[in-house]
């Protein structure tokens, strides 16, 4: 439903629909051109010097096929004429810090996921800015004009539902879904359009004949079950009817691999540790192994703080020092290694990279709360219990002999 559509359907839905997905459209790209109208209309692409990686790209270069975290080669290749500006990540910081002031005005429950996007629950503003199409017109009005860019917004009654609401409203829309409209919306999608579901989960549900969301809904949950995991599967029929309880959780973001400017936010509750390699390396190999390390010494700051994590963050910081970050928020907080490793690389896995060389990488588990806090379902499910009860075992270890008593055997080398 458009926002044109929303406005003609009345206010029936204003209490159902709390929850803004709110993303900058080609937000780098965007900053950069405010001053240069003789580009607008030009394909621009921001980073990707000699042996880098692309930060971002504006939508005639994205009609070329560049995206983000490509080598400039490739994008170069893709679209010659292309533009190429170099980043400016202070202006970046600046712009986003703006944006995520106007937010927390609007509402204390604002989860950022990165610089240029964010999740708002505005349920507890309505009495006072109106309904949440309101809200999220004004928003867009006042980031035009006070910050000379645009932005798409989702609106819907869950998380997931609202962020592919924000999807489809790009660019520069507003598209509002209401619960009646749920299941329309979502279930001609690809399985792979589901918010948080990775190319490896993709391709095991189209082998399984599971094509869009809403052969997914169709399928017991105990046929998915069985197929895919406890776990998975619940959460997996939930997403697929809209039905997920996921929250919005306050919290900032990290800026550009440095951690998270609080602002006007409550300070963020985060573990998180990087490295920057002796030699820049573009073996992927070389990469997630590090990543794994990085994974276990965070991991087991978190259990030996008694806390566990909801939201997975990696930083890739290429040769040329154009970095990005990409997170990833799972279903259940979790202090299990294997669990935060994966989510880690299939967040790694989701760049793309083809020989970029990288010079650090990082990895943050955030959203962090007390373990006893965590719901027994996921995390604490018995597929899990043996890697977490290996992880203890391993705490046990390192307590009495050291941290390098126990480690991953691909680590050993």
């Amino acid at each position: 439903m458009t926002s044109v559509d929303a406005a003609a359907a009345g206010t029936a839905h204003v209490t159902s629909t709390p929850i803004l997905h709110v993303d900058m459209d080609a937000f780098y790209a965007s900053v950069l051109l405010r001053d240069r109208p003789e580009l607008q209309h030009l394909p621009v692409i921001v980073g990707g010097g000699h042996r880098g990686v692309v930060l971002a790209a504006n939508y005639p270069a994205r009609a070329y096929g560049v995206r983000s975290a490509m080598t400039a080669t490739r994008a170069r290749r893709l679209c010659p004429q292309a533009v190429v500006l170099e980043p400016d990540y202070d202006t970046f910081t600046t712009v986003s810090t703006a944006v995520m002031a106007l937010f927390r005005r609007t509402t204390p429950l604002v989860e950022a996921i990165s610089l240029d996007e964010a999740f708002l629950d505005v349920s507890g503003s309505l009495r006072r800015l109106g309904t949440p199409l309101q809200i999220a017109e004004d928003l867009r009005a006042t980031i035009h004009d006070e910050q000379g860019i645009t932005c798409s917004v989702g609106i819907a009654a869950s998380i997931s539902v609202a962020k592919l609401a924000g999807k489809r409203a790009k660019p520069d829309g507003v598209v509002v879904v209401t619960p009646a409209e749920v299941t329309s919306f979502l279930h001609p999608l690809d399985v792979g359009d589901l918010y948080g579901v990775g190319e490896k989960t993709r391709a095991l549900l189209h082998r399984l004949g599971l094509v869009t969301v809403g052969d997914v809904a169709h399928t017991p949950v105990r046929t998915l079950q069985r197929a895919v995991g406890q776990h998975l599967g619940a959460h997996l029929h939930d997403l697929a009817w809209g039905t997920d309880r996921r929250e919005v959780a306050p919290r900032s973001s990290g800026v550009f691999g440095h951690g998270a400017r609080s602002g006007e936010a409550e300070p963020e509750r985060s573990m998180g540790a990087q490295e920057t390699f002796a030699r820049d390396t573009d073996d992927g190999d070389v990469v997630l192994r590090e990543v794994l390390k990085l994974t276990a010494k965070v991991a087991a700051r978190v259990r030996a703080a008694g806390v566990a994590g909801r939201t997975v963050t990696i930083t890739v910081r290429f040769a040329d020092f154009t970095t990005i970050t990409r997170s990833r928020t799972l279903a259940e907080a979790t202090d299990v290694t294997q669990e935060l490793y994966a989510a880690a690389v299939r967040l790694y896995d989701a760049l793309g990279l083809q020989r970029a060389r990288v010079r650090l990488v990082g990895v943050r588990v955030e959203g962090l709360m007390a373990r006893e806090q965590v719901q027994r379902q996921g995390v604490l499910g018995e597929r899990e219990r043996g890697w977490a009860d290996a992880d203890r075992a391993i705490d046990l270890a390192t307590r009495r002999f050291g941290s390098a008593a126990v480690r991953p055997a691909s680590l050993l080398s």
